[in-house]
C-alpha cells in the first residue's frame, strides 16, 4: 500500500478557456500548473475541472482523496449541491481541504464556514506582502519573514469569517489594506487551509515560495491515518449503577 499522500486539484477551468491573456498565462489551466508544483515530492496527484461528469468529483475520487485544492471564481453557483455535501462529508470524516483565493466565495467554503465569506478587493496591480505570523508551523517550513509578489489583486479587511483556528500569514497591500491571507480551521475530523494569492491574471502560482507553501500545506492537512475511533452510542456503553447514585 502507498504511504504517498493523495491529492486532487479541483480547477473551475474558464478564465482560462475564455480569455486570452489568461490562457498566456496558463495554457493548460490553473490546475496543470498547482499539480506540478507536487512534481517529484510524496504524492499521487490528479486533476478534476467543473465541466467534467460529476464536477470530476465522484465517490471513488472523493474517496481516495487525502487533499482537495480548490479553485473557483467565475462559477460558483453551477458547482452541483450535491457534490458540496460530499465535499463536506468527507472534510467531516478527515479529508483536508485547501481553498485557493476567490474560492473564499464557493459553495463549499461558505457552508463550511457558515458565514458570508464577504471581503474588500480591488484589481490595480499592487504589490502584496504576505507576512509569516506563525514561522514554526508546518505550512511556513522552508519561508521566510515574508512572501513578496510583484503584482497581485488586493483582497482586504473586513474578511467575514470566523476566527482562525490558526492564523499563519497576514498580507499587506500598497494601498494600506490588509487581510488575514493564510487560515486554518478544523471542521470535524478534517482541516481547511484558505489561502489568498491566485488571481487569475498574473503567473502567482509559477512562484516557488507560493509552490512551497501549497505542498506543505498538503502534508499538514493531510488526513492521519488510524483506525475508527468513533465513541459507541451512550445507549451501548453499560454505565454502573452506583457511579449515577447519590451518596446519604
Amino acid at each position: 500500500m502507498s504511504n504517498k499522500i493523495r491529492v486532487t486539484i479541483w480547477n473551475e477551468y474558464r478564465h482560462e478557456k475564455m480569455e486570452g491573456k489568461i490562457k498566456e498565462i496558463y495554457p493548460e489551466g490553473i490546475h496543470k500548473v498547482l499539480a506540478d508544483c507536487f512534481t517529484g515530492e510524496n504524492f499521487e496527484v490528479r486533476t478534476a475541472t467543473l465541466d467534467e461528469e460529476f464536477h470530476g468529483l465522484t465517490d471513488e475520487v472523493l474517496e481516495s482523496t487525502d487533499v482537495l485544492f480548490w479553485w473557483g471564481h467565475m462559477a460558483h453557483n453551477e458547482v452541483s449541491d450535491e457534490i458540496v455535501e460530499k465535499v463536506q462529508n468527507r472534510v467531516l470524516n478527515g479529508m483536508g481541504l485547501v481553498v485557493l483565493h476567490s474560492g473564499h466565495h464557493s459553495k463549499i467554503f461558505r457552508r463550511l464556514m457558515g458565514t458570508s465569506c464577504n471581503l474588500k478587493w480591488r484589481v490595480a496591480d499592487e504589490k502584496e506582502r504576505l507576512w509569516v505570523v506563525e514561522p514554526g508551523h508546518p505550512i511556513t517550513e522552508g519561508i521566510g519573514e515574508y512572501i513578496e509578489l510583484p503584482k497581485e489583486e488586493m483582497y482586504g479587511e473586513q474578511f467575514e469569517i470566523p476566527n482562525p483556528d490558526e492564523l499563519i500569514f497576514i498580507s499587506w497591500f500598497e494601498g494600506g489594506e490588509v487581510c488575514r491571507s493564510g487560515c486554518c480551521f478544523n471542521r470535524g475530523r478534517g482541516k481547511i487551509f484558505y489561502f489568498r494569492p491566485g488571481h487569475e491574471e498574473y503567473p502567482t502560482y509559477y512562484n516557488k515560495d507560493i509552490q512551497r507553501v501549497l505542498v506543505n500545506a498538503a502534508g499538514y492537512l493531510a488526513p492521519v491515518k488510524r483506525g475508527d475511533a468513533r465513541p459507541e452510542h451512550a445507549e451501548n456503553i453499560p454505565v454502573p449503577l452506583e457511579s449515577i447514585q447519590q451518596k446519604e
